[in-house]
C-alpha cells in the first residue's frame, strides 16, 4: 500500500518560516524568564541529533520503553485487538513503532511530527517494512488540534503517544493536549503512552547531561536554528548547556546560560542577555503511578492497563477514552 498522502498543516510565512516558531522565540525571549517550547529542538537537525540521544547509555527512556514492548506484545495485542488506526503523536524516526504494528495487527498508520523532513522519510521506511498498511503522514503540530485523514475517520483508534513526551508539559498543557486527543480520536479510542517515574537523582541528571555531549548538541541547536531561520546572530559559543532536577515540581529542567553579558538581534529585534541569566528550553516531568492515573483522568482517559520497567522505573499505560457525560 505505502505512503498513500502527506498532509502537511503548518502555517508558514511567507520565508517558509513556522510562524508558531517565530512568535515564541519572539515570547519566549521576551520574558523576565527567557524560554522557548521543546517543541522547536525538532528541526532536521535537532531530530537527528535527538536520535543520538536515544542510543547512550545514560538514556534510559528509550531502552526501557523498547523492552516494555517487546515483552509485552501479547498482553497488548490482547488488550487493544486489531483493526485500529493507530495516531502516533510526535513520531520523529518511529523506531518503535514496528514493535506495536508487529503486535496489534493495525488498519492504517498516522505518524504526526513538525519535522517533515524526518517525518517523510521514518513513513517511507514504515511502508516499506509494511507494504499492506496504509501510511498517511501529517505534518503538524501534535500540541494543536489537528485534522486528522478522512481515510481513516469510520476506524477504532489507538493514539500512541510513546517516549515519556507528555512529561515535556507542564499538567495543565499536558491534560489541554490529553483532551484535544479525546477528541480528535474519539468515543471507543483508546491512548498507550510512554510515562517516565520518579526516579534517583544522578540517573536522571546523567540521561540529560550525558558525558559525550550530545544532549548539549541539542540543545545549543536550538539556538543554531533560531540564527538560521530567524536571521540571529547569537554567538552559541557564549552558551552553555545546564540539566538540574526541579524537587519541588518533579521535572528535569534544561536551560541554555549565557556565560557572558551579550547583545544579540532576531528578525533585527535587539535582545541582552546578562552573565548567568538562562534560557529555560525543556521540562522533562516525571510521575509517580498516582499522578499520572489522576493526569490521565483529568485529561479525558481513563487507565485499564499498565506495565512498569522497574529497574529505571518506566511505564507503559493504556487508557481508554472517557464517556462524556452531561451535566445533572
Amino acid at each position: 500500500m505505502g505512503v498513500v498522502r502527506h498532509l502537511r498543516q503548518v502555517d508558514a510565512d511567507h520565508a517558509g518560516v513556522d510562524v508558531a516558531f517565530r512568535a515564541d522565540v519572539h515570547a519566549g525571549l521576551s520574558q523576565a524568564q527567557k524560554a522557548i517550547p521543546a517543541r522547536w529542538f525538532y528541526d532536521a537537525t535537532g531530530s537527528a541529533l535527538f536520535e543520538d540521544i536515544t542510543a547512550l547509555p545514560e538514556y534510559y527512556p528509550t531502552r526501557s520503553e523498547t523492552d516494555l514492548l517487546k515483552r509485552h506484545a501479547a498482553d497488548l495485542a490482547r488488550a487493544i485487538g486489531p483493526g485500529r488506526a493507530v495516531v502516533e503523536l510526535g513520531s520523529g524516526s518511529s523506531t518503535k513503532t514496528p514493535l506495536l504494528l508487529d503486535a496489534i495487527s493495525p488498519a492504517a498508520y498516522v505518524p504526526v511530527d513538525i519535522s517533515g523532513d524526518f517525518l517523510r522519510d521514518s513513513a517511507e521506511q514504515l511502508a516499506e517494512r509494511f507494504p499492506g498498511l496504509p501510511v498517511y503522514p501529517v505534518e503538524a503540530d501534535f500540541t494543536q488540534p489537528v485534522p486528522l485523514p478522512r481515510e481513516i475517520c469510520p476506524l477504532p483508534k489507538l493514539g500512541f503517544f510513546p517516549g515519556s513526551t507528555i512529561g515535556n508539559m507542564v499538567a495543565r498543557t499536558a491534560i489541554d493536549l490529553l483532551r484535544i486527543w479525546r477528541k480528535a480520536l474519539g468515543d471507543g479510542s483508546q491512548l498507550l503512552i510512554g510515562i517516565d517515574r520518579i526516579k534517583d537523582r544522578e540517573t536522571l541528571i546523567a540521561a540529560y547531561d550525558d558525558p559525550a555531549g550530545v544532549t548539549a548538541a541539542f540543545n545549543l541547536n536550538l539556538l543554531e536554528r533560531i540564527n538560521r531561520e530567524l536571521g540571529g546572530d547569537i554567538a552559541t559559543a557564549n552558551f552553555t548547556h545546564r540539566a538540574v532536577w526541579n524537587d519541588v515540581n518533579a521535572r528535569i529542567e534544561m536551560h541554555l546560560v549565557a556565560e557572558c553579558d551579550m547583545d544579540f538581534t532576531v528578525d533585527g529585534r535587539a535582545y541582552h542577555m546578562a552573565k548567568g541569566e538562562t534560557i529555560h528550553s525543556e521540562n522533562s516531568h516525571k510521575y509517580g503511578p498516582r499522578d499520572a492515573g489522576l493526569l490521565l483522568r483529568a485529561g479525558g482517559w481513563t487507565p485499564v492497563a499498565s506495565w512498569d520497567d522497574a529497574d529505571p522505573a518506566f511505564a507503559l499505560i493504556l487508557a481508554e477514552a472517557t464517556e462524556f457525560r452531561s451535566a445533572p
